[in-house]
């Protein structure tokens, strides 16, 4: 194998395997690179070294997709093996009838590699919006903002970081992982929400207060209840974040005006210094967008858009801007 097929082979496994880990859409996957490749090559190798970075990866045995994105899957790859080659592939086949007669569940798992080649698991619902939330899902946001802090650790090393509305926990645990903060605190309304939060943050090796063990490596970390509409300065100056951050939390004009009433009482609890907040947010709506800043610019709280990340680590579409922006209480 030339030098130049063996390294398009390694990209076309790492697309492969990313996006099959993190149950991303099928039509993301690099479909026809695949087929350009079979042509080129008469024996199916290529398969079964996709094979194993897919459905038969370690992560995904132990932790896998959906029942039904597993199927579609191999479905998809069967049709683009049989559409170059005339004799069948039995370990495809032998993985289609294994997942037909496997049983569906309302929990499945997304895995995420993060640099340093870990894998960052999480359990989520199967349904988008599920028992009256968003929040049991991941959004795109909240990859984009944990690049972000991946790329600038200096941020978060040593301080508390609170993040508002964390929904399935990938953004805080990516920065637990690799920004060595010294406090890190989930917070959501909604019960389920937290429930699945700590099942997350358990799952991915990390310890809950009061269990949580004196090791100077790892973060104290707290899963809390908050509402926004609610919460009183009382309550949150007992916090003391040194960062609060938020992703994906501008989709509706009632939840902006309860974040920027929650920004506002922060502002006024602090003891000493105000702390730096980071909101990431995809532009799905302009109009949203702009109320948002119209809402902070009336409650007199400054901001700037932080410069774009450098590097795409996790997968996930960027046909819609997503941008962070840095607000000063």
């Amino acid at each position: 194998m030339a030098p130049e097929e063996s390294v398009g082979n390694v990209r076309l496994l790492r697309s492969f395997e990313r996006r099959f880990l993190a149950a991303r859409p099928l039509r993301s996957f690099p479909w026809q690179s695949l087929e350009e490749k079979l042509k080129e090559s008469p024996d199916s190798e290529l398969l079964r070294e996709i094979l194993q970075k897919t459905v038969k990866h370690p992560v995904c045995v132990q932790h896998p997709p959906s029942v039904k994105y597993i199927r579609c899957f191999l479905s998809e790859l069967i049709r683009k093996h049989e559409a170059v080659h005339t004799e069948p592939l039995d370990e495809l086949y032998e993985a289609l009838a294994k997942i037909l007669i496997a049983e569906e569940s309302t929990q499945c798992y997304r895995s995420y590699l993060l640099p340093s080649g870990t894998p960052l698991t999480l359990s989520e619902s199967t349904a988008i919006v599920s028992h009256g939330t968003t929040g049991l899902v991941t959004w795109d946001a909240a990859l984009y903002l944990a690049e972000w802090a991946i790329e600038n650790p200096a941020v978060f090393t040593h301080r508390t970081v609170l993040e508002l509305g964390s929904g399935a926990g990938f953004t805080g645990l990516a920065i637990c992982k690799m920004c060595h903060p010294k406090a890190y605190i989930f917070s959501d309304c909604h019960s389920r929400v937290l429930e699945q939060l700590r099942g997350n943050v358990l799952l991915n090796d990390l310890s809950l207060e009061p269990d949580a063990t004196t090791d100077a490596e790892r973060p104290l970390v707290t899963v809390a209840q908050l509402d926004w509409e609610v919460a009183t300065v009382t309550e949150l100056s007992a916090f003391q974040p040194d960062i609060i951050i938020a992703a994906d939390v501008l989709y509706c004009p009632e939840v902006i005006l309860s974040l920027v009433g929650v920004l506002q009482k922060f502002a006024s609890c602090h003891r000493n210094q105000a702390p730096d907040v980071y909101v990431a947010f995809t532009l799905r709506n302009p109009e949203t967008c702009q109320l948002f800043i119209t809402e902070i610019g009336q409650a007199r709280i400054q901001w700037e858009v932080v410069p774009p990340r450098e590097q795409k680590l996790f997968p996930y579409e960027e046909y819609l801007e997503t941008s962070i922006l840095k607000l000063i209480l």
